[in-house]
């Protein structure tokens, strides 16, 4: 006899609450294995790849594309015994529990920490259940969960892609969803769709209707829901900002000699074929000037009333995405060269623009550099990540006039700014910290004497 089994939506070891589902990598009536990638979704850090822990069928896709689930919401159903040879559940039955486990899922290999289990409380009167080693028989039509919203059930292995309203258009006017094919990006169906379909009339290819696309002509203003990496930023902003005493301190300097010796190591035969920005050398800088004021690398802890000094640097580098903006961390920067430091930042940076940084590469940061120079912009006074106390913020390095020797000449200019939490960072040492780093970025040859 078929079993069947829930697969839930896992907690990925970062404070997951609820994600966003992005796509689905099976459908019903596929063969999976243990471990098997089967959806992606996105969660409030990044887009993360679900295994699954176990092999079978999948039956049914319960969640489609586009919608929030919390986290242990079942999103997949799969029939783990298609083939009816599991053992039967024996006939004895061991007393019932006040609150019995029915379903423990192992975590899955690379995220979780902990097993999810699902669990309802025993009613009075009711039949005793099976002993909890035994495998757990579910009907052979698995029952529908109450959590997340479901697609209707699937025809022939196909389950129509549509948001709510439009499958309530369906149902109102009386047409099929599996009988359309949607016209908007990835086969979703339109309510354009749905109408041209109770029309007697095919919709227009490629159309996208204005309320699908949030956008109102009346008004003409287009609607997205914050959701996923926006939405955990605002958040994380605005506690930040009303949390931390914020000081913004600016500091301009003349970078000509490092611009200098970037062109010396792109001809050497060490850093032939390595990246090296200006980015590379402010990381090292901070590195380096973290270790002379050690206040920028600590944290203030509220709940403890502690200042928390850490003697290592997981140095964040803020990157704009296609999902948003998110700030993965370089793990002890401060034990790296330059040239590894170079590698680490291009690898950092692909991985992130790819959208494919992990949630655990995002945790842990003790001090951040943002760099708004590659917009073409000054400077800025940026907000300092939350678990944090400094941020370091890079301008555009421009050609500009600037008087060396009593001369005015054309030098590389670049301006920083430095945000830090008052609490933890006094003035004196924000002020230190920030010109360590400018000694540093206007002649890299200070890093000997440091």
């Amino acid at each position: 006899m078929p079993e069947y089994k829930h697969f839930p939506l896992a907690d990925t070891a970062e404070g997951l609450t609820e994600a966003d589902i992005i796509a689905w990598q099976v459908k019903p009536g596929d063969t999976v294995t243990v471990n098997q990638i089967v959806v992606e979704v996105e969660t409030a850090k990044a887009a993360v790849e679900l295994p699954i822990p176990w092999a079978g069928v999948v039956t049914e896709l319960l969640v489609e594309p586009g919608q929030t689930v919390e986290v242990g919401a079942p999103i997949l159903t799969i029939d783990v015994d298609p083939d009816g040879k599991a053992a039967p559940a024996p006939a004895a039955a061991a007393p019932v529990a006040e609150e019995p486990a029915e379903e423990e899922m192992k975590p899955l290999v690379g995220y979780g920490s902990k097993a999810v289990v699902t669990q309802r409380r025993a009613r009075k009167g009711a039949a005793p259940a099976a002993p909890a080693a035994a495998p757990v028989a579910v009907a052979p039509a698995p029952a529908k969960p109450a959590a997340p919203a479901v697609s209707s059930k699937p025809k022939g292995g196909y389950v129509p892609l549509a948001k709510p309203p439009v499958r309530k258009l369906a149902k109102d006017l009386g047409v099929d969803l599996h009988a359309l094919t949607g016209t908007a990006e990835g086969g979703v169906i339109t309510r354009d769709d749905v109408q041209a379909a109770a029309n007697g009339s095919a919709a227009p290819a490629a159309a996208v209707s204005s309320v699908d696309s949030g956008y109102d002509p009346a008004t003409r203003e287009r609607r997205v829901p914050i959701k996923g990496v926006r939405k955990a930023t605002a958040a994380a902003m605005v506690q930040s900002a009303y949390t931390a005493p914020h000081v913004t301190e600016f500091l301009t300097i003349d970078v000509t000699p490092m611009m200098e010796f970037r062109e010396k190591l792109k001809k050497s035969r060490e850093f032939a074929g390595v990246k090296v920005t200006p980015l590379t050398f402010a990381a090292k800088a901070v590195c380096l000037a973290a270790k002379r004021t050690p206040d920028v690398n600590a944290v203030w802890d509220e709940a403890a009333q502690e200042i928390v000094y850490k003697d290592y640097v997981h140095l964040g580098i803020a990157a704009a995405t296609p999902r948003g903006l998110v700030v993965p961390k370089v793990r002890d920067a401060d034990s790296m060269s330059l040239k590894e430091l170079a590698i680490a930042l291009t690898e950092l940076t692909d991985v992130a623009r790819e959208g494919k940084t992990t949630p655990a590469a995002m945790l842990g940061g003790t001090i951040t550099i943002t760099n708004v120079g590659v917009f073409g912009v000054d400077t800025g006074t940026p907000i300092i990540n939350p678990g944090e106390s400094a941020i370091l913020c890079l301008g555009a390095i421009k050609d500009t006039p600037w008087v060396v020797d009593g001369e005015i000449k054309v030098r590389k200019v670049l301006q920083l700014s430095l945000s830090f939490d008052h609490r933890v960072v006094d003035g004196q040492q924000g002020s230190e910290f920030l010109a360590d780093v400018g000694a540093l970025l206007a002649d890299p040859a200070v890093a000997i004497t440091y």
